[in-house]
């Protein structure tokens, strides 16, 4: 009899169509507004609109912002240690991608 191998996979699928306030991704990632505020102003988050009240953020927002959560509270990062790791985070997503992409080929 062979062994059989499972791999479980968990992730959330949020669609990018989705526009959220400042209150309710706070609300999400469990971050106060103004720590969501300190990651605007640093650059970590780029919602639509000109005033913290108008702020849209997408559902790719919303992953970014939970990461920067965790990381804040898990690693204790600052705010520029959050966007540090993140630009780092999102260039080896990048050279992943592009290392999946020459190998098919």
């Amino acid at each position: 009899m062979t062994p059989i191998q499972t791999t479980w996979i968990e992730g959330i699928v949020v669609e990018t169509e989705v526009h959220m306030s400042i209150i309710e991704i706070s609300q999400a990632t469990r971050a106060p507004e103004e720590q969501i505020m300190s990651w605007v102003r640093e650059g970590v988050l780029s919602p639509a609109g000109s005033s913290p009240q108008d702020w849209r953020f997408s559902g790719d927002s919303l992953k970014r912002a939970k990461t920067a959560a965790h990381l804040t509270h898990d690693l204790e990062l600052n705010i520029s240690g959050v966007a540090l790791a993140l630009d780092l985070l999102d260039e080896i997503t990048r050279l992943r991608n592009q290392l999946l992409r020459e190998n098919i080929t």
